[in-house]
C-alpha cells in the first residue's frame, strides 16, 4: 500500500509511520494514516494509534517552483504555535514534534495534537456569525503581538528583517515579482513597471505602525469549528510581522471580514485615501502569488494568465 502524493515523491505508511514513532516510541499500538484531502501545500494526514489522534503535516520535497517565503516555512511554526499558547487564548495545536533532520524521509515534518471540529467549508448549518465574531476576537488578540523588525522573521529566513514596514514591503514586493518573472507570465518590462508603481506610491506605506503578528492564511479550510463554537485556527506557516492591514486584504479576498468578524475584532481599519491606495496594493500582493502557484504547483498557466490579468486591473485603479 502506498499514501500517493501530490508532491514529488509518495509516502509510505511505513516510513511515515516511523516518523511518528521516531519522536513518539512509547505508542502501544499500530499507527495508522489517514490522508487529508484538503491539505493544499503539504502532505498531511490523521494519525491514530490506541487511543491518541494526531495530525502529521509534511512539508514538500522541493523548494522548486515555491514562492519565496514558503521555503522551509514549516520551520517557523514551532516558536508560533508556543508564542500563541502563551499569549493569547487562540486555539492553535500543540506541537508534539518538529523534525528538519531528513533523516527518515528527505522532508520537514510536523507532528501536532488534533483539534476537535472540521474546516468551516465543510460544516452545515453553523452559525456563520458566531464563528467570524470569535475569529476577529482571535486576531485582535495575535495583532496585540509585536516583534522589534518588520517582514517575514521566522526560521525559514526568506529575506533579511527590516526596521520599518515600508522597507519590508518593498523587499517582499520585489521578491514576489523575482518569482512571478521565473514563471515567464511577466516579462522585464513588467516586473520594472510593478516596481515602479510601488515606489510611485511608497510614500503612503511611511507611518508608524508596529510589527504585529498577522496569520495571511485565515479562510474557510483553516477555521475549525464544532457547532457553532470556534475550535481551531489553523496552519500559521505563511505568518508575517507587519501591517495589520494586508491581513484584512487577505480577509477581504476570502469573504471573511464581515460585519460580524470586525465586532469582533473591534474596530475596523480607516478608509482614507492612502489606506485605500494601500489596499490594492496588498490585493496585488495576495493576487500575484497564485500566478506563481497556478503555473508551477498546479501547471495551469492558462489559470496564472488569468490572475495576471486580475492583477493588471487592479493596477489600473491605483491613483
Amino acid at each position: 500500500m502506498t499514501l500517493h502524493s501530490n508532491k514529488e515523491h509518495a509516502l509510505s505508511p511505513e516510513l511515515l509511520a516511523q516518523c511518528v514513532r521516531q519522536h513518539l516510541p512509547d505508542l502501544g499500538g499500530p499507527v495508522t494514516l489517514e490522508p487529508i484531502p484538503s491539505g493544499h501545500f503539504n502532505d498531511s494526514f490523521f494519525v491514530y494509534s490506541k487511543g491518541h489522534e494526531m495530525v502529521l503535516r509534511v512539508a514538500p520535497s522541493t523548494d522548486a517552483g515555491l514562492l519565496f517565503y514558503e521555503r522551509r516555512m514549516m520551520r517557523q511554526e514551532p516558536a508560533l504555535h508556543r508564542l500563541l499558547i502563551e499569549k493569547t487564548s487562540v486555539p492553535v495545536p500543540c506541537v508534539i514534534a518538529f523534525d528538519a533532520s531528513h533523516q527518515i524521509i528527505p522532508r520537514d515534518f510536523i507532528l501536532l495534537e488534533r483539534l476537535t471540529g472540521r474546516p468551516l467549508s465543510e460544516a452545515r448549518r453553523v452559525n456563520l456569525s458566531a464563528v467570524l465574531k470569535r475569529v476577529g476576537e482571535c486576531l485582535a488578540q495575535v495583532h496585540a503581538i509585536t516583534a522589534t523588525q518588520y517582514g517575514y522573521l521566522g526560521e525559514h529566513r526568506p529575506m533579511i528583517p527590516q526596521d520599518n514596514w515600508c522597507d519590508a514591503f518593498r523587499v517582499m514586493w520585489g521578491l514576489l515579482l523575482k518569482d512571478i518573472r521565473a514563471t515567464g507570465h511577466y516579462s522585464s518590462d513588467e516586473v520594472v513597471f510593478m516596481r515602479a508603481m510601488l515606489d510611485k506610491h511608497l510614500k503612503v506605506f511611511v507611518r508608524a505602525i508596529p510589527a504585529s503578528l498577522l496569520h495571511m492564511d485565515v479562510w474557510s479550510q483553516n477555521i475549525l469549528v464544532e457547532g457553532d463554537k470556534l475550535t481551531g485556527l489553523i496552519d500559521w506557516d505563511q505568518a508575517l510581522w507587519g501591517d495589520p492591514e494586508i491581513e484584512f486584504a487577505v480577509l477581504d479576498y476570502c469573504g471573511i471580514s464581515r460585519s460580524a468578524f470586525w465586532a469582533g475584532y473591534g474596530r475596523k481599519s480607516k478608509q482614507t485615501d492612502a489606506a485605500q491606495t494601500r489596499h490594492l496594493f496588498y490585493l496585488l500582493y495576495e493576487i500575484q502569488k497564485y500566478i506563481v502557484i497556478d503555473h508551477f504547483r498546479k501547471g495551469d498557466p492558462v489559470s496564472a494568465r488569468s490572475y495576471k490579468e486580475q492583477a493588471l486591473q487592479l493596477v489600473e485603479q491605483l491613483p
